[in-house]
C-alpha cells in the first residue's frame, strides 16, 4: 500500500503554485516529475564521481563506468532481459525506434517487403518506418482501429503474407490509455516469422514488464516517463538479433579497430550501438528512478493508479457536454473534449487555475482523424496524484464550460 503523503513529499515541484493555485500536475504521460532521490543522485554524481566513461584508467573514469554498467544491469533486471548485453542506452524511445529502423530495417528489409504498424501509434513509431519505406520501397500496412478505439485484431491475419517482415506496435496508447494484448499479438505474428517492435513508453511506469514473457524482439522506453531524467532511454533487443545488426551511428566507443581507409571493425554488444560520450548523469538518474519505483512496487502503483483513473472517469463523465475517448479501464490516461470548445482553450483556462494537462494531437494525428477531431485534452495520472486533485479538475471544467457557453 502506498503512503501518499510520504510520496508527495518526495516530489518538491508538487509544492509549487501556478497563478496563485497549488499545482495539479496531470501531464504525466508527456513527462513525469522527479523525486528527490533522482535529483540527489545526479547532484552527488556530479560532485563526487563524474568522469568520462570507458577506457579511462583514473579513478573517476573507473567509478563513472562502474555506475553506468551497474545501471545497465539494473535495467536488464527491471524488464527481465536475458542479459545486460541486450540493453542499449539511447536518448529515448524515439531514438530507439530510429536505431531499429536504420540498423535492422535497412539491412533486413527489401523492395516489395511489407511491415505492419497500427492506427494508434505515436508518430515516433510511424515516421521512422515511413522514411525507411521510401528509401527501400517497402509497403506499410495499417492495423486499423475498431469499436471504442481498440485495434481490430481480427483483421491482423488479413494483413500478413509471406513478405510481411515486422510488426511495430505500442504497448499502451499515449492518447487512449488502452493496453494492447501484446503477448497474445506477438505469439500470433511470431508464427509467421515476423520481427516485433514494442513501444513501451506509456507502459513501463504503470505495469511490470517482462520482455522474455512478452516474447518481443525489441522493446523501447524513455527515462523521463518513469520519473527519471530527460535525454536517456532504453532499447532492449534480443541478443541473437542485435549481434547481426550493424551500428547506426559511428564514432568513439563503438569500434574494435580502425584501419585507414576502410578497415573499421565493430565493438561487441552492447557498446557497438552507443557511439560517443553517453548521457552518463542521465543514466545515473535513471538508475535512481528505477530503484525508487522498485521500492514502491509496480503492482502497488498499478493498483493505486487504477482506482485513481476509475474515480476520474466516473467524475468526469458527470460533466455536461464532455466527450470521453478513453475507456473505463484505461491505464493512466483519460482523453476528452468539452463540448465544441477547442482543446487549446480548455487547457489554457485550466492553467489559469494551476492545473496542467496536455492539449493537441498528442503526436497521434492518424488517431485524431479516426475520431474526426484535430485535438483532444489529455489528463494523465501518476501515483503522486490524488482524488482531491481530480475534484479540482472536475469543478474547474464545469466552471469553464459555463464560462464558454455564456
Amino acid at each position: 500500500m502506498l503512503n501518499l503523503e510520504f510520496i508527495r513529499n518526495d516530489f518538491p515541484i508538487l509544492k509549487r503554485k501556478i497563478n496563485g493555485y497549488p499545482l495539479v500536475y496531470f501531464d504525466n504521460a508527456a513527462s513525469s516529475q522527479r523525486p528527490l532521490s533522482v535529483i540527489n543522485a545526479e547532484n552527488i554524481f556530479y560532485k563526487n564521481d563524474y568522469g568520462a566513461v570507458h577506457r579511462g584508467i583514473h579513478t573517476l573514469s573507473s567509478k563513472a563506468t562502474s555506475h553506468m554498467e551497474s545501471v545497465r544491469s539494473q535495467v536488464a533486471s527491471f524488464i527481465n532481459a536475458a542479459s545486460q548485453e541486450e540493453i542499449i542506452f539511447v536518448k529515448g524511445t524515439t531514438e530507439g525506434i530510429n536505431l531499429i529502423a536504420n540498423s535492422w530495417g535497412l539491412n533486413n528489409l527489401s523492395i516489395n517487403d511489407n511491415i505492419i504498424i497500427t492506427e494508434m501509434e505515436h508518430h515516433a513509431n510511424i515516421v521512422p518506418w515511413q522514411i525507411i519505406a521510401k528509401r527501400i520501397g517497402i509497403e506499410i500496412r495499417v492495423l486499423r482501429l475498431g469499436e471504442n478505439g481498440n485495434l481490430s485484431l481480427n483483421m491482423l491475419g488479413n494483413l500478413i503474407d509471406k513478405k510481411t517482415k515486422l510488426l511495430a506496435i505500442t504497448h499502451v496508447s499515449n492518447v487512449l490509455g488502452i493496453v494492447n494484448p501484446i503477448k497474445e499479438i506477438i505469439a500470433y505474428v511470431k508464427s509467421s516469422g515476423m520481427i516485433t517492435v514494442v513501444d513501451g513508453a506509456q507502459a513501463v511506469m504503470h505495469h511490470p514488464i517482462d520482455v522474455q514473457d512478452i516474447g518481443c524482439d525489441f522493446y523501447v522506453f524513455s527515462g523521463h516517463k518513469i520519473y527519471g531524467p530527460t535525454g536517456i532511454g532504453i532499447l532492449y533487443g534480443r541478443k541473437n538479433i542485435l549481434t547481426t545488426m550493424p551500428p547506426w551511428e559511428g564514432g568513439g566507443s563503438m569500434i574494435n579497430d580502425v584501419i585507414l581507409p576502410t578497415g573499421t571493425t565493430w565493438n561487441t554488444l552492447p557498446w557497438r550501438f552507443e557511439a560517443g560520450t553517453p548521457n552518463i548523469t542521465g543514466i545515473v538518474g535513471l538508475g535512481a528512478a528505477l530503484h525508487y519505483i522498485k521500492n514502491l512496487g509496480l503492482d502497488n502503483i498499478n493498483k493505486y493508479e487504477s482506482t485513481l483513473v476509475d474515480y476520474a472517469h466516473k467524475q468526469l463523465s458527470l460533466i455536461p457536454d464532455i466527450k470521453l475517448y478513453s475507456p473505463t479501464n484505461s491505464t493512466g490516461i483519460i482523453s476528452f473534449n468539452l463540448g465544441k470548445h477547442h482543446a487549446f482553450d480548455v487547457g489554457s483556462f485550466l492553467d489559469q487555475y494551476g492545473i496542467a494537462i496536455r492539449t493537441g494531437h498528442h503526436c497521434a494525428i492518424p488517431l485524431m482523424r479516426y475520431y474526426n477531431v484535430t485535438a483532444m485534452c489529455r489528463a494523465s495520472f501518476a501515483f503522486y496524484n490524488n482524488k482531491k486533485e481530480i475534484d479540482r479538475l472536475v469543478s474547474s471544467l464545469k466552471h469553464i464550460n459555463r464560462l464558454l457557453n455564456n
